[in-house]
């Protein structure tokens, strides 16, 4: 087989082939091969770097990062340490951004009890009015 289609890389990896095109043009899939009519041929080595470009995305980074990256990883040994800085960067991004979520799953959990609560006693009356709202300090 000469290589995966698009149409399997997108059923395989559960990126549509829109998006695949798009990252495509983006610079991110440098390591795909072109079959002889032109078409995307997709090698078994291929989903890892998906996989990575996938994780990168959705944890945050910027296309424009990724394709740095991507960069980087084609020039070889000599950005190792570039490599290696941009990770580091992405996960104490990816660990605020975590921290941030914490403190919103925290205020999601008091207002589910204050709703029970309410629930339970048939009335909010009798619990503080200011716990229907919050300050941006809180």
């Amino acid at each position: 087989m000469l290589g995966y289609t698009i149409s399997q890389i997108a059923e395989i990896t559960g990126l549509t082939a829109h998006t695949l095109r798009y990252y495509d043009k983006q610079g991110l899939l440098p390591f795909v091969d072109r079959d002889k009519a032109g078409n995307r041929a997709f090698k078994e080595s291929d989903l890892q770097w998906l996989a990575i470009i996938t994780c990168l995305k959705k944890s945050g980074m910027p296309v424009k990062k990724i394709r740095e990256y991507m960069d980087w990883c084609m020039e070889g040994d000599v950005t190792l340490h570039q490599r290696l800085d941009a990770f580091e960067a992405h996960k104490r991004f990816v660990a605020d951004k975590i921290a941030e979520l914490e403190s919103y799953m925290h205020k999601i959990d008091y207002k589910i009890w204050y709703y029970k609560t309410a629930i339970e006693l048939g009335t909010e009356s009798v619990i503080s009015q200011s716990n229907c709202v919050w300050t941006f300090e809180e």
